[in-house]
């Protein structure tokens, strides 16, 4: 029977990891494949509940603890790397805590990999539910990003990856900084389906807004190099071939110039050492329910 592993990183936020996971329940009742879940507690400051709900679908949920606050996504690379060694699983899953991963979407994700099991899937996003100011942000940071890049990169963790491409991405030391721009540079092969954003389940994102610009930054930094090139070569035309408006053209490659150095600054976060050396910030794992 196939294997499918949900890797899920939580910081405080039981009450709606446990309410994801019994949505979740209900959702893969009718996929006949084995699902299992690894819950990461990213050095919670609030203690899990004490008692845990009885699946009726999951095979087994376990809880991973980590002996500091690392973030969500040095969370998922470490859930990531110690997963690569593993076998007890051929497909992963991984997705956010707090409901806007719509759990309805899981059954979307995996007949979409099942149809060609050694293609990775991720959620292609179609519509948001964030407010103006986010989505308008959102639509800059995706311009910017192919103009300077060349890729579109329109999906976040949200996804189902093969075996094989969970092994390949946990040795890039770019998966410390970013994980969409680590599956959209190394793997080659990805398909996606269409999904909503959802809400979350339980008080407001947690998100700031100094922290989705280093999180649209350390995307971009992964292709640090394809910026340089296409940095220099917007720079050589606006300086051979804007002559007119001259206090603009330099105003543009001040732009340029700045923007390509902090990208390079932004990329100094990923860190092949940490990521090798992840599995040791492993606390303990604990089994919450076997069935």
């Amino acid at each position: 029977m196939t294997k499918f592993k949900i890797l899920i990183p939580v910081y405080n936020d039981w009450k709606s990891v446990f309410r994801l996971l019994n949505e979740i329940d209900v959702e893969i009742s009718k996929i006949n494949s084995e699902f299992s879940v690894l819950i990461i507690n990213d050095g919670s400051t609030e203690k899990p509940p004490q008692t845990f709900p009885k699946f009726k679908n999951f095979r087994s949920v376990d809880l991973m603890n980590m002996k500091k606050n690392q973030g969500h996504t040095r969370c998922n690379a470490t859930g990531i790397k110690y997963l690569s060694e593993k076998k007890d699983f051929d497909y992963l899953i991984i997705m956010d805590g707090d409901g806007e991963d719509r759990p309805e979407e899981i059954k979307l994700l995996a007949n979409k990999i099942l149809e060609n099991k050694n293609i990775s899937v991720v959620a292609r996003r179609v519509k948001r539910t964030e407010g103006l100011i986010f989505q308008v942000l959102y639509q800059i940071h995706k311009i910017i990003t192919i103009i300077f890049t060349g890729r579109n990169i329109n999906f976040g963790h949200y996804s189902c990856l093969t075996k094989n491409d969970v092994i390949l991405i946990s040795s890039k030391k770019s998966l410390w900084s970013n994980f969409a721009g680590t599956v959209k540079k190394y793997v080659l092969e990805l398909d996606n389906t269409p999904c909503i954003r959802g809400f979350r389940y339980f008080g407001p994102s947690k998100m700031s807004l100094w922290g989705l610009v280093i999180h649209s930054l350390s995307i971009i930094s992964v292709f640090k190099y394809q910026v340089l090139f296409r940095s220099t070569v917007i720079f050589l035309f606006l300086f051979f071939l804007i002559q007119k408006a001259y206090l603009m053209t330099i105003l543009l490659q001040f732009f340029i110039v700045v923007f390509t150095i902090i990208i390079f600054l932004v990329s100094r976060r990923e860190n092949i050492e940490a990521l090798n050396n992840a599995t040791k910030q492993i606390k303990g794992i604990n089994n919450i329910y076997t069935n």
